[in-house]
């Protein structure tokens, strides 16, 4: 699992986190869904998590960044895309982002991560980019179930909600990720293993996406405190111990064969986060 397009990924192989790095690019501010863990924020520097930068940048203003942080950062491998909202949400702005970018440096990977409901939509726009690995967020796959975690959906212009938005999404997940496969596009799939709600969830989750050719199954915790106001801890949903993430990878390796399919080295990274994984960075924003 360390071939080719994988062994330059720090996300994706536990080899080169300590070798290559990756730098995001916070220029997707919008998203298509409003999940029960999230509220994106921003000029929070001093906490790492999902959806929070210091700053939103245009495309060229990320063309600048990626230029300026290549000066003093020779091992930069991926450039990826991860929020603060949904790249697919901003499809525009993130197209013109890699277009611009790939024509600078073609030889780097390029990544985005995204929650799947416009995967089909964009899978054209997709290949053509470029985009080497994609990671996609599957919290659940019964949607009795992932009705719990999202408080609504907009797909196709409407607001959905309870469980016809989430068999919606789920739908559209899975037809998205088989597409991605289908194209030769590395997928990893991330799950937030969320105590009360998806602990019964992982192993039809992980026999879900291995029947679907996807070999890394990322799960990491529930990040809730009180202070982030997200409807998680409103309601005072606790996030997972430790052995309770581990058993959850036990049984995504069991189903898979081997923990060598289970990634465990996975930081939460923030929208802007740059640098090797194993090093924590205070992100630099640069804009010219």
């Amino acid at each position: 699992m360390t071939e080719g397009k994988i062994s330059k990924h720090p996300c994706f192989c536990v080899k080169s986190h300590f070798t290559h790095a990756r730098l995001h690019l916070p220029v997707a501010p919008k998203c298509n869904i409003q999940c029960n863990y999230c509220n994106r924020k921003f000029d929070c520097s001093n906490e790492s998590m999902p959806g929070y930068t210091s700053k939103l940048l245009q495309p060229i203003e990320a063309l600048n960044y990626v230029d300026e942080f290549t000066k003093e950062n020779k091992n930069l491998s991926v450039i990826g895309i991860a929020g603060p909202g949904d790249p697919l949400a901003n499809a525009d702005k993130v197209f013109k982002t890699l277009s611009l970018i790939k024509q600078h440096y073609p030889d780097l990977l390029f990544c985005l991560s995204t929650n799947g409901l416009n995967i089909v939509q964009y899978i054209k726009d997709i290949v053509n980019s470029g985009l080497t690995h994609i990671t996609v967020t599957l919290n659940a796959i019964n949607p009795e179930i992932s009705q719990h975690i999202y408080k609504y959906i907009y797909y196709k212009g409407k607001k959905y909600t309870g469980l016809k938005a989430s068999t919606i999404l789920v739908e559209n997940q899975l037809k998205g990720i088989k597409l991605l496969v289908a194209n030769n596009i590395k997928v990893k799939i991330n799950t937030i293993l969320i105590p009360a709600i998806n602990a019964n969830e992982i192993g039809n989750i992980s026999q879900t996406i291995k029947n679907i050719d996807v070999n890394i199954h990322n799960i990491t915790g529930l990040i809730v405190k009180k202070e982030h106001n997200t409807p998680f801890s409103i309601m005072g949903l606790r996030a997972p111990t430790d052995s309770e993430i581990v058993e959850a990878q036990k049984i995504s390796a069991n189903i898979f064969g081997s923990f060598s399919y289970i990634m465990k080295h996975c930081k939460q990274c923030r929208a802007d986060s740059a640098g090797l994984l194993t090093k924590e960075t205070i992100p630099q924003i640069i804009s010219k």
